[in-house]
């Protein structure tokens, strides 16, 4: 547990933007295509509800539209809450800034696995279920965590940018340098950029499969243990930040969250 809190921490090592990364793909694999078995569309797939906003407009189909548009401005505000967030975090001097994300991603994540076929009737001004919006803006959460981690180059909720760095780099590693060009700089590949890549769309594979097999097979409760690993990476740096924010101590109070021994701040 002592190693959790500093996947989240304020100071950043390409380290821990991978591991932080790799456990983010796997949640958005198995949320993204869980949800495709109970909505029948990849609630993290902001190209196509872009092209189906487009198609709505041309076609002058209202639910089309509006279909494409809560999900767009859902994913949208997930990401500007992460901004908000890791932004207080930064200012009151947390040491773990991008946990307050993650542990509101888990709490929003563990209704929906105890009333996930419930939120599914709810119908909404988009002409979608509360649980479409439910889930975009949860990928827009997490995806916005790990770009801001990064720097911008991990990306969990979509695999695009992944396979093009994958593709690119594995044309690098396939280049002949030949002899008659030692003049120019030869084309060398990167492997710890195709580790990172091939590591991500691995990753989300297997959340797929194992998000597709849970919907499938146990239904809603399955999101419940990808909860449990988001306030397993968020709890511990949140307990170290206590003494530090009134704020932080007051939600705390406010659930009952009472941490053995949370450490006396310090950077």
């Amino acid at each position: 547990m002592r190693r959790l809190r500093f996947l989240t921490n304020r100071h950043r090592a390409p380290s821990t933007n991978r591991v932080l990364g790799l456990l983010l793909a796997f949640n958005a694999g198995a949320v993204n295509a869980g949800g495709f078995l109970v909505l029948h569309m990849y609630t993290s797939h902001m190209t196509g509800f872009a092209s189906q906003l487009a198609d709505g407009l041309v076609l002058g189909n209202a639910k089309l539209l509006l279909n494409a548009l809560g999900a767009v401005l859902a994913f949208l505000s997930g990401a500007a809450v992460c901004a908000m967030l890791v932004n207080w975090g930064r200012q009151n001097r947390l040491h773990g800034v991008y946990a307050l994300p993650l542990l509101l991603e888990a709490v929003l994540m563990l209704p929906f696995g105890l009333m996930g076929a419930i939120t599914l009737t709810w119908n909404t001004p988009f002409a979608v279920p509360l649980t479409v919006l439910l889930l975009s803006f949860i990928m827009g959460l997490q995806n916005a965590v790990a770009s801001k981690t990064s720097g911008g180059s991990i990306r969990t909720t979509h695999m695009t940018g992944n396979i093009t760095d994958l593709g690119m780099e594995l044309g690098k590693l396939l280049y002949w340098n030949r002899a008659n060009h030692a003049a120019a700089a030869p084309v060398r590949h990167d492997p710890r950029r195709i580790r990172m890549a091939s590591g991500l769309v691995g990753m989300f594979v297997l959340g797929g499969i194992a998000g597709a097999l849970g919907f499938k097979y146990v239904g809603f409760i399955c999101t419940v243990p990808l909860a449990a690993l988001l306030l397993a990476l968020s709890l511990p740096p949140l307990a170290r930040d206590l003494p530090r924010s009134r704020v932080l101590r007051r939600l705390a109070a406010f659930v009952g969250w009472r941490p053995r021994s949370p450490e006396v701040p310090g950077d």
